[in-house]
């Protein structure tokens, strides 16, 4: 019985060995640039969304003007935003969708916005790798379910979700974060009334509508091949800062509270971009604010990300989350 034991998990062995060769001799014709040589994810998990490569087009020439001159964005939708150099930009979701990626620069930073509608995960980073800045495309591939993205110095492959790159020459480096958050087009305008939007240079009907109308309603990740092992239903949104997160309804039902040095809040009136065909008809998801204590009563804007509590589980193995709120946390 050891025996046979011990030969089925050499054949299996094998046959997981021949399944990631054929899949990175097929990698390589494609990639005749990356070096398949240098991972650290599993070839065998990667999986084809459908477009080649580039087949969802970044954006590299950002086109943007005064929010007070967009009229034609309804209030509601959801816009990644970003503060620098006492500059404020919004990059509406309506675009970043078909999209994914911006390729901007702000005063001498150059940044790169993206966006993952499978893991809604949306994060900023500088795109400088060892000194030179580079632009970023989308692969076509997923891992987790979350965009493999690209960039065009190396094409090395890069984990959304994390910003680290996971295969070819750039394995193991990491870009670094900008902070950012996701609001509705009107709490940005009320924030910064002299802000920039990202608006298209042409008009495309796309624009508005989302092919991801029943996602955030479904109850299962779509193209997911990990094992799930949350108590939260997996596609229950959640409050991802570091590795700790809270279920967005949570903080929705207190409204705000305190955590350690943080102080997380929930407002009103931010509709979802994966619930309706068109999306100022979605539900109102709201909006997230969160706040780290840099001491003498002083609070700055972290890093977060809302997602869904699958990709917390896959991409923090070892993270917590608090599926519920002590009375002294809630702030009054």
């Amino acid at each position: 019985m050891r025996k046979l034991f011990i030969n089925l998990i050499v054949v299996f062995v094998s046959l997981s060995v021949i399944h990631t060769v054929h899949a990175v001799e097929k990698y390589k014709k494609e990639w005749p640039n990356t070096d398949f040589s240098k991972s650290s994810i599993d070839f065998s998990r990667i999986i084809s969304a459908g477009p080649p490569k580039d087949g969802i087009r970044s954006i590299d020439d950002p086109f943007f003007k005064l929010v007070s001159e967009v009229d034609d964005i309804p209030v509601g939708e959801p816009v990644i935003t970003v503060y620098l150099h006492k500059e404020a930009r919004a990059y509406p979701l309506r675009m970043l969708l078909w999209h994914e990626i911006v390729n901007d620069k702000i005063a001498e930073t150059p940044i790169a916005v993206t966006y993952c509608p499978l893991c809604n995960s949306s994060l900023v980073f500088k795109r400088v790798i060892d000194g030179q800045e580079v632009e970023f495309g989308g692969s076509g591939k997923l891992y987790n379910s979350d965009t493999l993205m690209y960039d065009r110095l190396s094409e090395s492959w890069w984990q959304q979700y994390t910003g680290e790159a996971v295969v070819g020459q750039m394995r193991g480096k990491k870009l670094e974060k900008v902070v950012s958050r996701v609001e509705s087009l009107y709490r940005f305008k009320l924030r910064y009334p002299n802000g920039k939007v990202l608006v298209p240079r042409e008009y495309i009907k796309s624009y508005g509508a989302t092919p991801y109308w029943w996602y955030d309603t479904s109850k299962v990740p779509f193209l997911y091949d990990g094992e799930y092992k949350g108590n939260l239903p997996p596609m229950e949104y959640i409050i991802v800062v570091g590795d700790e997160a809270w279920p967005m309804k949570l903080i929705k039902r207190v409204g705000s509270m305190k955590h350690s040095d943080l102080i997380i809040k929930w407002l009103p009136r931010q509709r979802s971009v994966l619930n309706n065909p068109t999306i100022s008809s979605a539900h109102d998801i709201g909006n997230v604010v969160v706040m780290k204590d840099i001491g003498k009563g002083l609070y700055k804007p972290t890093n977060y990300v809302v997602t869904f509590a699958f990709v917390f589980d896959a991409f923090h193995p070892d993270g917590i989350v608090h599926e519920s709120i002590s009375v002294d946390s809630i702030i009054q």
